[in-house]
């Protein structure tokens, strides 16, 4: 048991390094020695939790998608319709790119990095998890007859993807958005895009 805890503290300990170490010197920085260095592990010890440092960097992608799904998880369990469950995402979303600021870019900006590539199955398991509740939310949702009749993934797609991007442009310094701007006109975008009462025969 005692050793069981020591290996996990070690693992929190690599991965919270790791992700000080990509917020500070970005992704050229983000290295095998600066991480160990950040962390005062032994390269040992990464190697014999992580496989390698790619594994490492799967680990903490992983990690960060658990904490923002639990966010938005949390989010929809406090509404009670479909109009302010996406009003509540949305917020969801943004606080936590406000307040887990490097999470987030780690997040957003590690997405297609080849470092991932070689857990890419891992990723995807491991999100499949996390966005059930939401796929499940959604599903509900559409049942009930609160969200036009679409296949749930494209009712995914249609919220998470304009509240990601804004939120990849705020976290970028090519662009300039107002993330607090974003979150006032988004829900309300959002819920007419995929109100029941809107005619979807073109796009289903």
């Amino acid at each position: 048991m005692v050793k069981q805890q020591r290996g996990e503290a070690t693992i929190d300990q690599l991965l919270t390094a790791a992700l000080r170490v990509y917020a500070e010197k970005g992704q050229q920085g983000f290295t095998v020695s600066a991480v160990t260095k950040e962390s005062g592990v032994s390269l040992g010890s990464l190697y014999h939790h992580f496989g390698h440092f790619d594994g490492l960097a799967a680990a903490l992608y992983i990690r960060c998608m658990e904490r923002l799904f639990e966010e938005l998880t949390v989010s929809l369990r406090r509404t009670r319709t479909a109009r302010t469950g996406l009003r509540a995402l949305v917020h969801a979303y943004f606080r936590f790119t406000r307040e887990q600021r490097d999470a987030a870019l780690f997040l957003h900006a590690s997405a297609y990095s080849g470092y991932l590539a070689g857990h890419a199955e891992e990723i995807q398991a491991a999100k499949h998890v996390q966005v059930a509740p939401l796929m499940e939310w959604l599903g509900d949702r559409i049942a009930r007859g609160e969200i036009a009749p679409l296949p749930v993934p494209l009712v995914e797609i249609m919220v998470m993807g304009p509240i990601t991007e804004a939120a990849r442009r705020w976290l970028s310094s090519t662009y300039c958005i107002d993330i607090d701007e974003a979150a006032r006109h988004l829900p309300d975008s959002i819920w007419r895009s995929l109100s029941p009462e809107r005619d979807h025969r073109s796009v289903a």
